[in-house]
């Protein structure tokens, strides 16, 4: 028998070495017991309650197919968000697909056919929607399959990893580049838009001082959205990067440099990446990618983002447009209820997807032009004069409408290219690469992880916050941003053996 008086050996270090703990060890006998408590009032909460409500609202809405198929596809995403939320296992692009299905497919569209209005006019034959609602339907079950399939399969090591080389950190000295790119690129912005006072007037007044610039044309929109671009999105990279070494390393929040270099890249992004100067769902991509990865391994802010975000895009979201335009031209929501504006604001993608249906058959699918327009996004039309506009914006000028900023989610814009076929192919493939993302993303974030530097830590959840943008598009509007983030991580990114040399 050990006397009291005895020391207990120490703990064994793994071969490659210590690293600072990451997170402590996970509860999950108190989070079981939790989970069977919130099951079922959550569950009925988002498949019957909320439902129940909303179909209880005056209005004059038919209730035909259509109804019927929207509440379907409502009581749906709600049974797959619950089962997100109450989830052992942190999905953030899955739980982020559901959650703006159930929002901006679900709850919207069907309050919508509930009040007998919607924010865009339907142009075409109901029975177009009725079709628009049954393809998102046959979407979200795609989508359901490829991440079936891709749970099926084991997580291996990548091919890199068993010929010597290590998972995907940041280098640092590419990392403190990306920092310097991040300062000068967000100060030109600051510079040439007239000051950083600029930035917290309103949208209005900053696409104002872009156009005074003179980074953009009335013929293309790739200067200023270079300039936006760069001057938004390494200024956030730094900021998530560092908010990660800081989270996960006792010796980066003992290092004064560190503390104050993340203390400027705070700074620097609450000037350009504030939600007064930048779109609402740029601004949660922001919000979201950063409670990501400052909570990495935290099932209850995972939990929250999820559950939170459906109240804040229901009751906030709609009202979060204040600083859209100056006082002069701002027109507050004036409603008797708050599903009235989710009839008439923001959430258009299915009446908009009913409205393409209705474009397409009147002159076909484009067979990949459209989306060759998005992935070639930076070609000025100076030099390719035939390039295509946003898909949202050719539907709007086909329908005649004045506002042409119109959504075009990516069951539209699959739909438009490749038809049915190709939309339940590419929301399946969607599922699948979003799944094995998630399983990896739990290992780069667990003990065992590649530490402090690990790239697909900040990588997942700033897709998972832009997942947002990509599924309202369009995409030719979305992916600039997107592929000067992918750019950065780039450029950063090393693979280093467990002995910290770089793999040949």
């Amino acid at each position: 028998m050990t006397s009291v008086h005895e020391v207990a050996p120490p703990a064994p270090v793994p071969e490659h070495g210590p690293r600072d703990p990451v997170q402590p060890p996970a509860k999950p006998m108190s989070w079981a017991m939790l989970s069977r408590a919130l099951a079922v009032p959550l569950i009925l909460g988002l498949v019957c309650f909320l439902p129940a409500v909303i179909a209880a609202q005056p209005g004059t809405g038919v209730r035909d197919t259509a109804y019927w198929l929207q509440l379907v596809l409502t009581c749906y995403a709600g049974a797959r968000l619950a089962t997100m939320i109450l989830s052992t296992r942190r999905r953030l692009l899955q739980g982020v697909f559901w959650m703006f299905v159930y929002i901006a497919m679900g709850v919207a569209p069907f309050a919508q056919a509930v009040i007998g209005q919607t924010p865009t006019p339907l142009v075409g034959p109901r029975s177009d929607l009725m079709t628009a609602i049954a393809l998102i339907l046959v979407g979200c079950a795609a989508f359901d399959l490829g991440a079936l399939l891709a749970s099926r399969r084991p997580l291996r090591r990548r091919a890199g990893a068993r010929s010597g080389s290590g998972p995907a950190t940041a280098h640092r000295v590419r990392l403190r580049l990306l920092v310097v790119l991040a300062f000068a690129a967000s100060g030109y912005y600051i510079l040439k838009l007239g000051g950083p006072a600029v930035f917290f007037t309103s949208r209005q007044e900053i696409s104002a001082s872009v156009a005074v610039s003179g980074v953009a044309s009335s013929q293309s929109n790739v200067g200023s959205a270079f300039l936006k671009g760069f001057g938004t999105v390494p200024a956030l990279l730094g900021l998530l990067f560092y908010t990660r070494r800081l989270v996960t390393s006792r010796r980066a929040r003992r290092s004064p440099s560190t503390v104050l270099l993340w203390g400027g890249l705070l700074i620097l992004d609450i000037v350009v990446n504030n939600p007064i100067s930048n779109a609402r769902y740029w601004f949660l991509t922001v919000l979201v990618s950063l409670l990501f990865t400052a909570f990495p391994s935290s099932a209850a802010m995972y939990r929250s983002v999820l559950a939170m975000g459906v109240v804040g895009a229901l009751v906030l979201f709609p009202y979060a447009d204040r600083f859209r335009y100056d006082s002069a031209g701002y027109r507050p929501v004036d409603s008797s209820s708050v599903f009235e504006p989710l009839a008439t604001k923001d959430y258009d993608q299915t009446v908009m997807f009913a409205n393409t249906i209705t474009w397409v058959d009147t002159r076909g699918h484009t067979y990949g032009r459209q989306l060759a327009g998005s992935a070639l996004f930076f070609v000025p039309r100076s030099v390719w004069s035939g390039k295509p506009e946003d898909t949202g914006v050719r539907v709007g000028q086909w329908m005649g409408m004045n506002m042409t900023n119109l959504s075009a989610p990516l069951w539209t814009e699959l739909w438009v290219d490749f038809g049915a076929p190709g939309m339940v192919g590419g929301l399946a493939l969607i599922g699948y690469v979003a799944a094995r993302t998630d399983r990896r993303y739990a290992r780069a974030v667990s003990r065992d992880g590649p530490g402090p530097g690990s790239v697909l830590a900040i990588a997942a959840p700033l897709i998972a916050g832009y997942t947002f943008i990509l599924l309202r598009g369009p995409l030719l509007q979305s992916v600039g941003k997107l592929a000067i983030a992918v750019l950065c991580l780039l450029l950063i990114t090393s693979f280093r053996s467990r002995n910290g040399q770089r793999a040949h």
